[in-house]
């Protein structure tokens, strides 16, 4: 897509007691960059350590969950790239229970300031459950997207979860109404503006996405995304929902009706709806939502984002692949793909591809 000629790229990774590997450097290239190894090897664990850095959490469970080397007390991930022809540098330590960071030689406070500062977009083989799974998962794709291009939308979003965490406590309680009648004013006016920020940016995402669509799968025939906002919101205010829930809400002592029970509603012309989908055409529909997000995070931020696409040929067939590739290509962003073997369909493109290769903890360069 021409409209996006810079691209975030990363120049070198670097862990300490990441999973399997002690210590470990990789240093991507521009372009695309191809990941082997054996199964267990450690070769998705790049991708998770540079999504850790871009999303704040892995895309394979909480660090306390394997990912801290067993023997060791904490992860150490430092990542160096460029953006904008910016020299930028983060570092991460985290034992599971604690975590310290800095950005740009400075001490970070909150995760947030890393996410903010690398933008990584990932595939991974559970990614499916973007189309198929809870819609915790879609709120999280929205909202990390609004992060990127909606600067006003963290500070509403911290207030919106600040006051449904008082309100969940007061319902606990069994509060009176009067206690209930502020942190319920502040939910409505936070949550109205969430919703807003939320439609805005569901809607700009359509135009790339009945792009990838067509151009990942065609036979899905026309794609439409909207937002189902977590109340009736063409009927009534948040404020009015708010107060007609509330004596449901006493009872099972949590907020049910609000932006935080939001989804993303999806639709194609010539497919059933998404529980009907077969898990390969699933993980095609969320490799085009998120190459979307990354196509409208570049028109809007000048730049496109890191593209971590892990086990890529797991159940797509060659010409899927192809497809996939093609798209990536035409793109130009830094592409990192992993898998037990190169994908079939990338012998018969011609793609300039740096490759890799992951044994007894080392990455080394394939020439």
């Amino acid at each position: 897509m021409p409209f996006a000629c810079l691209h975030v790229l990363i120049r070198r990774l670097q862990l300490q007691s990441f999973r399997c590997f002690a210590e470990a450097e990789f240093h991507p290239q521009p372009g695309f960059n191809l990941i082997t190894g054996a199964n267990g090897s450690g070769k998705s664990s790049l991708l998770e350590a540079l999504h850790l850095m871009a999303h704040g959490r892995s895309f394979r469970g909480r660090v306390r969950d394997g990912l801290v080397r067993e023997g060791d007390d904490a992860v150490q991930v430092l990542v160096d790239w460029e953006d904008r022809n910016a020299a930028r540098r983060a570092g991460l330590r985290h034992t599971g229970a604690r975590w310290e960071a800095r950005l740009d030689g400075a001490p970070v406070a909150h995760l947030g300031a890393l996410c903010e500062a690398l933008a990584v977009v990932t595939f991974e083989p559970g990614s499916h459950a973007l189309v198929q799974g809870a819609s915790e998962i879609r709120r999280r794709y929205m909202d990390w997207g609004l992060f990127h291009v909606e600067h006003a939308f963290l500070p509403i979003w911290r207030r919106y979860a600040r006051a449904l965490k008082q309100r969940n406590s007061l319902l606990r309680a069994k509060s009176l109404p009067d206690q209930l009648d502020a942190w319920e004013a502040e939910l409505a006016q936070a949550g109205e503006r969430l919703c807003e920020f939320r439609e805005s940016y569901v809607a700009g995402l359509q135009p790339y996405l009945e792009s990838a669509i067509q151009d990942l799968l065609p036979t899905a025939g026309a794609a439409r995304v909207s937002l189902q906002p977590g109340w009736r919101r063409h009927e009534l205010s948040l404020a009015d929902a708010l107060f007609l829930a509330r004596e449901r809400d006493l009872l099972f002592g949590h907020t049910s009706v609000g932006p935080h029970r939001a989804d993303l509603s999806l639709s194609l012309e010539l497919l059933p709806g998404r529980e009907g989908l077969s898990r390969g055409q699933a993980k095609l529909v969320a490799l085009a939502l998120l190459l979307a997000q990354a196509a409208h995070l570049a028109e809007h931020d000048g730049h496109w984002p890191v593209l971590g696409l892990d086990d890529l040929a797991s159940e797509l067939d060659r010409e899927h692949q192809r497809r996939v590739l093609q798209r990536l290509q035409d793109c130009g962003a830094q592409v990192l793909i992993t898998g037990t073997e190169p994908p079939p369909a990338l012998a018969t493109m011609e793609i300039t591809v740096a490759r890799f290769h992951v044994e007894h903890g080392k990455v080394l360069r394939v020439d």
